[in-house]
């Protein structure tokens, strides 16, 4: 290995320490009480070693988050890549999501549950990629509503907003361990997001309307808020 291929292996490793660390601190203590001063001592780094990785805590954050949205494509893809049926894929995508909030319980929360941080249309380029995996979704809505499955009054990127709140409901209830004990959560968000396909069979007529923004994907402005 030559002395370039070295010094960028080992400036990967720090990097990656530091978004550890910083995804850390940032679930444990929420994200606006977190410095980049906090974050550098974690790794027993100078503060100004930190800024020559990422220049704000904020690109921190956007790094994190694209890193929890390229996990959350790639379950969703593996979930959906040998199903044929339109509305199995739907539901494989959607159980992957509520799967993600369990298997990547940080990430989960500071992508989707602090409102504390940055909105992702500040960088809303870097997060593009997602919106192949929303419209493959929004496709499959469609395929449903044409094969007479759904109600011809669903609007796709309406449906898909519905169908994703419900599960990040369901989600965000497990994670925050509000249920009652004995209480089976997996069991709630399987009877929720059949609960959800079955209202779409009805005469259902969405009146939500989603952006036209650069982020129109629905998972994309669970932080949009926090602007």
């Amino acid at each position: 290995m030559g002395i370039k291929e070295r010094q960028e292996r080992d400036r990967q490793v720090v990097r990656q320490a530091i978004l550890a660390a910083a995804r850390e601190l940032f679930v444990n203590e929420g994200f606006r009480n977190v410095s980049m001063r906090k974050i550098a001592e974690r790794i027993e780094y100078s503060p100004a070693a930190i800024y020559g990785y990422f220049p704000s805590k904020d690109d921190i954050f956007f790094a994190l988050a694209e890193e929890g949205f390229r996990v959350l494509a790639d379950s969703g893809a593996a979930a959906t890549k040998r199903v044929t049926d339109p509305l199995g894929r739907l539901k494989e995508a959607l159980w992957a999501f509520y799967t993600f909030s369990k298997q990547y319980p940080q990430y989960f929360e500071l992508m989707f549950l602090d409102r504390s941080v940055p909105s992702l249309n500040q960088d809303f380029q870097r997060f593009e990629f997602f919106q192949a995996t929303t419209a493959r979704v929004e496709a499959d809505i469609r395929a449903c509503i044409d094969s007479g499955k759904f109600s011809v009054g669903l609007e796709p990127a309406a449906a898909l907003h519905v169908l994703w709140v419900g599960i990040l409901g369901a989600a965000a209830i497990n994670h925050t361990g509000r249920l009652a004990p004995g209480e089976d959560a997996d069991a709630l968000a399987h009877d929720l997001l059949e609960a959800l396909l079955a209202g779409f069979t009805t005469t259902l007529h969405t009146t939500f309307v989603a952006s036209d923004c650069a982020l129109t994907t629905p998972v994309l402005e669970a932080t949009h808020h926090a602007s």
